[in-house]
């Protein structure tokens, strides 16, 4: 199969091959996602081939706006349009209980919830106006591995398993949407990203908890990323959580090292990634630095900056422990 890579004039062309049951990859302001139409279960499960994810890890729902998303859930809750009116479109994901039948179990893990997002990209706000329904949304990239922020790195893992890859440029946030789930009694982010408990509290005026989110019933995880290994490159990741630590390192041909720039000078090493100057920016890198090494045969091992800040730190820190699988230096 040939992978084609669509412009902003050929979005048409991308909703023709979504109609048809073909799977196209999307820009978001978060990472690029891998598209499908939501209501054709045979392209949802073309999705999870395609990635070699695991089918009983639901599929975030991706729509045009509340209007779209209000045919497929029961209702929409005060906290919900709260939210909306807030953060949509943009980095936040919204776990609500869907009608019966209207989206298929490839999508909702069998669960009787999906999480609905609507991203800030007005080339995907187009191609899904333009389709008039919703497509799924995990990330374009093959399961496990780092998740892509440039239409490049969907390529490098996709290429020739799906029909195209609409291109819209590097995204701006580089780590996936925070995932609040409103089918419990207390608002819980089961995954934490740019937009923090803290301000989700804000909003809606009352305490939000943090949680890993799978079902009692089925262990079924309520949400993507929680269930699985992710992010991960070939060479082993070990984070460093001190800076001083990385002075302990013996440096060689097949180590490499992602840290803040200050770090990186005090670093004698000949494999370095730079995660920026500032937290923020490192967790705009990270994945960026994870595929960097991954694509280097010669590196492995691979030492990455932790931080321990707070809100400003937790998703950084949520997607590099699952790269490193909870691995330290010590």
């Amino acid at each position: 199969m040939e992978t084609k890579i669509f412009n902003k004039e050929q979005i048409p062309e991308a909703v023709a091959l979504l109609k048809k049951g073909e799977l196209v990859a999307f820009p978001t302001e978060t990472v690029y996602g891998l598209g499908a139409l939501a209501t054709n279960e045979k392209a949802v499960k073309g999705v999870y081939a395609a990635k070699g994810r695991p089918s009983d890890n639901p599929l975030i729902v991706t729509v045009s706006d509340e209007q779209m998303m209000e045919k497929y859930v029961n209702e929409v809750p005060e906290r919900a349009k709260k939210l909306i009116k807030h953060f949509w479109p943009g980095p936040l994901t919204i776990i609500l209980f869907v009608k019966e039948v209207t989206l298929p179990d490839a999508v909702t893990g069998g669960l009787p919830t999906a999480a609905f997002r609507c991203p800030n990209d007005d080339m995907t706000h187009d191609l899904i106006s333009e389709l008039g329904k919703p497509i799924v949304g995990p990330s374009a990239n093959t399961s496990t591995k780092p998740s892509p922020t440039t239409a490049e790195h969907v390529f490098h893992d996709l290429k020739g398993k799906i029909a195209g890859i609409i291109d819209n440029g590097p995204t701006e946030i580089g780590l996936e949407s925070t995932i609040v789930d409103l089918s419990v009694e207390k608002p819980t982010v089961l995954r934490p990203g740019e937009i923090t408990p803290e301000e989700i509290s804000a909003v809606l005026g009352e305490e939000v908890l943090m949680n890993r989110g799978t079902t009692q019933t089925k262990g079924v995880p309520k949400a993507p990323g929680m269930k699985y290994r992710h992010y991960a490159p070939s060479a082993p990741v070990l984070i460093v959580d001190k800076e001083e630590d990385f002075s302990k390192i013996q440096w060689d041909d097949e180590t490499g090292v992602a840290a803040l720039d200050e770090v990186l000078e005090k670093i004698d090493s000949p494999n370095k990634y730079s995660l920026g100057k500032t937290i923020d920016k490192a967790a705009h890198n990270l994945f960026g630095a994870l595929r960097y090494f991954d694509g280097e045969d010669k590196i492995k091992r691979i030492y990455v900056q932790g931080f321990d800040h707070g809100a400003i730190s937790a998703a950084y820190m949520n997607r590099l422990n699952k790269a490193a699988a909870g691995h330290h230096f010590h």
